[in-house]
């Protein structure tokens, strides 16, 4: 019985240093038969957050030792099955994607932003984990591989982990 290619994923935002990193590990780990996995900036920082790292590693028991932030133009020559934005900046400078391609918005804060103690920041990531790990556990029970694109952006948009007001169903 031949098994169905894995859909390629990506996962966008600015920094490609927390948020976009955390949806690719987590997918991954979570599904990662059928979901091949990736993440990058439209803007990266070029490092990796430590929190990001931590919580993964620490809250998921999942080794991000080679995560690497880098730019979207460095997968240019790769097709995506699934895009995500996690952040409003990449979702406003999303490269073009072909027709084929799934974009789904799921606009979230950006832990890397939160200020203070040193628990109250690794908190927003670990927040910021959890509600991705909702929203990929979700997406990793649905029959995506079978849906037609339009199906399957409408299904995916429902389950973004956050939304905004105007986001809101």
């Amino acid at each position: 019985m031949h098994s169905p290619q894995p859909l390629k994923t990506l996962f966008l935002c600015t920094g490609n240093s927390a948020r976009s990193l955390l949806g690719e590990y987590l997918l991954r780990h979570l599904a990662g038969h059928r979901f091949a996995t990736a993440s990058a900036g439209s803007d990266p920082t070029g490092i990796v957050h430590p929190l990001t790292l931590q919580v993964l590693r620490e809250d998921f028991g999942i080794d991000a030792g080679d995560a690497q932030s880098k730019s979207v133009a460095s997968l240019v020559d790769q097709s995506f099955d699934l895009v995500f934005t996690v952040c409003d900046h990449a979702r406003e400078h999303c490269p073009i994607f072909p027709e084929a391609t799934t974009l789904i918005h799921w606009g979230m804060p950006d832990p890397a932003a939160v200020t203070g103690p040193r628990e109250a920041r690794r908190q927003a990531f670990l927040s910021t984990a959890l509600a991705l790990e909702g929203a990929l556990k979700a997406l990793a029970s649905q029959p995506v591989e079978s849906m037609d694109p339009a199906a399957r952006r409408l299904r995916l948009q429902t389950l973004a982990p956050f939304h905004t007001p105007e986001e809101a169903v």
